[in-house]
């Protein structure tokens, strides 16, 4: 089904954006106000997350 694969892939962008960005923002706190382990160990998460997603919908 030609929607469901686009549906899939639109998804799967939304979140590889939403980790780039999370990741500009946690490197901006680090610069800021300095380091948060937690910060970088759910970037860490969301990152594979959406790896994760991406391999399976491919």
């Amino acid at each position: 089904m030609p929607g469901t694969t686009n549906g899939s892939n639109g998804s799967t962008k939304t979140m590889g954006a939403l980790t780039a960005g999370a990741l500009v923002l946690v490197t901006a706190y680090t610069v800021a106000l300095g380091s948060n382990g937690w910060l970088w160990f759910g970037w860490v998460v969301l990152g594979l997350l959406t790896l994760a997603v991406a391999v399976t919908r491919s």
